[in-house]
């Protein structure tokens, strides 16, 4: 037996503050998505901004329904909003924001694991890292460099042949 360690790699922002103006601006296209979200169950309000290559961006909000399991997550909507429209599109990076109607978000909020795989497809299948950002409503906003950093065990297509 071996035991062995896995470190991933982040960047804290403490504030909007410290990033990029670019990234601000990304940033506030999630938070914008947010605060459109349909969260009636939950009154757990997410928002993504998935920015291609070209610079182009899609925002997505999650959507929840009476039926739990058929609501749709912030980050799966705003990546299929995205590929739909530009099937070989490379998605550099993606923002996401949240909020809760009944208590505040201070803490940066990663991807759930749902998402976290969906991402990771894609990841595979560009062959580039895709840069995630996340943060709460107020806070910290924390970069992850690639899906790898969240997901170390990802998978993927490789498993299946």
């Amino acid at each position: 037996m071996k035991e062995q360690h896995i470190s991933t790699k982040f960047t804290v922002f403490e504030n909007q503050n410290e990033l990029s103006s670019t990234e601000r601006k990304f940033l506030q296209q999630a938070i914008e998505a947010r605060d459109k979200a349909y969260a009636p169950y939950s009154s757990f309000n997410v928002g993504a901004a998935v920015v291609l290559a070209s610079e182009e961006v899609f925002v997505g909000n999650n959507q929840e329904n009476a039926a739990y399991p058929s609501g749709v997550c912030a980050e799966r909507v705003a990546i299929w909003s995205a590929i739909a429209t530009i099937p070989n599109g490379i998605i550099k990076q993606i923002y996401i924001s949240a909020r809760s109607d009944k208590t505040s978000v201070d803490r940066p909020i990663a991807p759930c694991g749902a998402c976290r795989q969906a991402i990771a497809e894609y990841e595979t299948r560009q062959k580039e890292p895709i840069e995630i950002y996340f943060t709460g409503e107020t806070g910290r906003i924390v970069k992850a460099h690639s899906m790898n950093d969240l997901l170390p065990w990802m998978f993927d297509n490789s498993m299946l042949s």
